[in-house]
């Protein structure tokens, strides 16, 4: 019995001393100290090299420094419940507040700060919140619907001032960033590229005079980023936020555009010094010059912005200015876009002399006008050219078809003459779905006026020059049943 006793005790010391060793040794079946745990693997997989650390480290500079210049907009405004919702409120209008938000860039030492015009206008309470969480409430000191701008003012000093740059220097492909307060996210940023210039025609200005030449970024910009600053990677502000190509439910999907900052600059300076925009204008309508209207103008490739009419009593009027006459260049920047001419010239107050390059009959010109303020010109209409009184021919037909175009014309009765308020000229009959004439938004019951620059008074007349012209190209003067004129160019084929 007492060698059982021995036997059992010494198999427990035996049990005893091995489970130690288990538990010094650390086979898995204790739990180690957190101490002792190595998380993935010792090193990262890619040693940056000495450019890559100084690209990330211009990002993170960029955003310490400019964030604190941008400012988060909070806006009160007035609004009718009747415009909202026609359905529920069919009677009367319901006035009530409604709460908007955007940003902001401190523009100046003592309180000055430029946003987008849609960010306050309208604003019965304006008040703006610093990067260090205090709060103002401001002036609105002008706006300028045209471009889009807003200047605002805040009782403060020594408040950390945006650099603003030079955007005529900028470069498609080019870093940017844009920072602002999207979605009520205070001071956010985000990195993209230029993805292209001067983007116009968005019809975000519903205002014939209303200025579209933006910055188009892949940036992500969202509702509340209107007013913030894009930047390049030297912390300049070379646009204000403005506008995104947005989802259905308003998020971005990829493209957010901004104002030119050489603009914002001179929009901010008239707003600030005057409470409003003293702009010049030539006084001219104007559109694009495509393959087709070069050819028929003699130039050797589509070029400049041609001049569809001529502002009565504008200053163009007063210039020597001439419908059908092409702005090559404006004191010597080349523009081939319309939204070009008029975002250079929006940065010009009334009474600065221009100089401009033109093409007229085959060669270049030189004119100088002096910009006039928009309330000093007359009715936006086209100069009305006297004619000659018409003598139609007795032997011209009536209507002829003009296959290799696709266009069909017609004389005018005596009626239509009065109608539109013409001396002569022809009216197209009909368009051919995909042919030249339809390429070129000619369409059915405008009157074409005149033909390579000559007057058209009968069917007979136009043919004699399309067929002058096979293998070559001709410019047309159309005009609609409003009055309104413009130039197109049609290639002629040979057969």
């Amino acid at each position: 019995m007492k060698r059982k006793n021995v036997i059992g005790a010494f198999a427990l010391v035996i049990i005893g001393i091995l489970f130690g060793a288990i538990l010094v040794s650390g086979f898995g079946l204790v739990r180690p100290g957190y101490a002792d745990v190595r998380l993935g693997a010792p090193n990262p997989p890619v040693n940056l090299d000495a450019d890559a650390t100084s690209f990330s480290k211009a990002f993170i500079e960029v955003a310490e420094k400019v964030t604190p210049t941008i400012v988060q907009i909070k806006v009160l405004s007035e609004v009718n419940n009747h415009h909202e919702n026609l359905f529920f409120f069919p009677f009367k209008d319901m006035p009530k507040e409604q709460q908007g938000s955007g940003s902001g860039i401190i523009i100046s030492d003592d309180g000055y700060i430029v946003t987008n015009n849609h960010v306050v206008e309208k604003a019965s309470k304006v008040t703006v919140g610093l990067f260090d969480k205090r709060t103002y409430e401001a002036k609105v000191i002008g706006t300028d619907p045209l471009t889009d701008l807003a200047v605002i003012k805040i009782d403060a000093e020594d408040l950390p001032t945006a650099f603003l740059g030079d955007s005529d220097n900028l470069k498609v492909g080019q870093w940017v960033m844009a920072i602002g307060n999207p979605l009520s996210l205070s001071s956010t940023v985000t990195a993209g590229i230029v993805s292209a210039m001067g983007r116009g025609n968005l019809r975000l200005i519903t205002d014939s005079y209303g200025v579209e030449d933006f910055i188009q970024t892949d940036a992500a910009i969202n509702p509340g980023n209107s007013g913030g600053a894009l930047v390049d990677l030297s912390g300049a502000v070379i646009g204000v936020n403005s506008a995104i190509a947005a989802s259905g439910n308003g998020t971005y999907i990829g493209y957010g555009f901004a104002i030119p900052v050489n603009l914002v600059k001179a929009v901010a300076k008239d707003l600030i010094a005057n409470g409003k925009v003293s702009r010049g204008y030539i006084g001219v309508n104007i559109g694009p010059v495509d393959d087709a209207l070069a050819r028929s103008l003699g130039l050797d490739k589509p070029k400049g912005i041609i001049v569809q009419g001529i502002v009565d009593g504008g200053a163009a009027s007063k210039a020597d200015i001439k419908k059908g006459d092409v702005i090559l260049s404006v004191d010597g920047h080349e523009v081939d876009e319309p939204n070009e001419l008029q975002s250079f010239i929006a940065r010009k107050s009334a009474g600065t002399d221009i100089k401009l390059t033109l093409w007229r009959d085959g060669k270049e010109i030189n004119r100088t006008v002096t910009l006039k303020a928009r309330d000093a010109d007359a009715k936006a209409e086209p100069v009305s050219e006297k004619k000659d009184a018409e003598v139609e021919s007795e032997t011209s037909k009536s209507t002829e078809e003009f296959s290799s175009i696709g266009l069909t014309i017609k004389n005018l009765s005596s009626i239509e003459k009065t109608q539109y308020k013409v001396e002569s000229g022809v009216k197209i009959s009909a368009v051919k779905p995909y042919s030249q004439a339809a390429d070129q938004q000619l369409f059915e019951n405008l009157i074409i006026i005149s033909a390579d620059k000559k007057k058209i008074n009968n069917v007979n007349d136009f043919k004699k020059i399309i067929d002058s012209k096979k293998g070559g190209a001709v410019l047309l003067e159309v005009q609609d049943s409003k009055g309104q004129s413009r130039f197109a160019g049609i290639q002629i084929p040979k057969d």
